[in-house]
């Protein structure tokens, strides 16, 4: 195909939109960003709808490009600069229709919820996280998009492998939350408060569903009102509280410990 080097391709318009939530709402698309990510699209086997690189990129990358056929559109480095969110991309994005991805269902024996999560570098940390641990759905009460580049770049793809629910606010991440507990989910909720029992003493081989709060102002009293099993990880007085996306890491992967034991 013919090379674009104008940044004012209307193709080129479409892909900047991308940056935005309202863009990726109109279009339905997602924008992903690098060779590690094309990769794991590919290996995922989801199709993207657009495949920009620059000739360099192409040259480097002929193996990858001759494993599937894609739909390939040379870019000038200019270009790529426009299209891309980095500072200095590597010379490929793509865009992905998001009908393609996980559909969640609102249930699965492991879920994640998490309330107003702000931070992407956070999310894309968790999602990671979740998916090495096996989690089944994660459940998201407003926050940060999942979708936006940062936290695609952050959950190095699994949040393309995740199903995941996106809610409007915590009202209505509370119904779910309580159609869970009434099925026989326990609802595991950290705090740090009196009474509260490590986390390893929780039966995590039952059906779970472990909620997560906002990084400043934790878990809304309404939603931890609603736990079954109040946990805690046991930490040195010298900080308050973890920050939230490390403490998942050894709440998550509790079950896969007791699993394996």
């Amino acid at each position: 195909m013919e090379l674009i080097t104008s940044r004012r391709n209307p193709l080129v318009g479409r892909l900047r939109a991308l940056h935005q939530p309202k863009g990726r709402r109109e279009q339905g698309l997602l924008l992903v960003e690098g060779t590690h990510q094309l990769q794991e699209v590919l290996r995922l086997g989801l199709q993207p709808e657009h495949v920009l690189a620059t000739p360099a990129w192409i040259e480097r990358h002929g193996a990858l490009l001759s494993e599937r056929a894609l739909p390939l559109q040379p870019v000038g480095d200019e270009v790529m600069a426009a299209v891309a969110t980095t500072d200095h991309p590597d010379g490929v994005v793509a865009t992905l229709a998001k009908q393609a991805l996980p559909v969640a269902r609102g249930a699965g024996a492991f879920v994640l919820a998490l309330d107003q999560l702000q931070d992407p570098g956070n999310l894309g940390t968790l999602l990671r996280t979740a998916l090495a641990a096996g989690v089944d759905e994660v459940w998201l009460a407003g926050g940060a998009d999942p979708l936006q580049p940062k936290v695609l770049r952050a959950s190095a793809g699994a949040a393309l492998a995740l199903p995941l629910l996106r809610l409007a606010d915590r009202d209505a991440l509370l119904p779910l939350l309580q159609r869970a507990v009434a099925a026989g989910h326990q609802l595991a909720a950290t705090l740090v408060q009196p009474g509260a029992q490590p986390y390893w003493q929780l039966d995590w081989m039952q059906p779970t569903v472990l909620l997560l709060g906002n990084e400043g102002a934790g878990l809304d009293p309404a939603l931890a009102a609603l736990a079954t099993h109040r946990i805690t990880i046991p930490h040195s007085a010298a900080v308050e509280s973890l920050n939230v996306a490390v403490a998942a890491a050894p709440l998550l992967l509790e079950r896969w410990r007791q699993q394996g034991a």
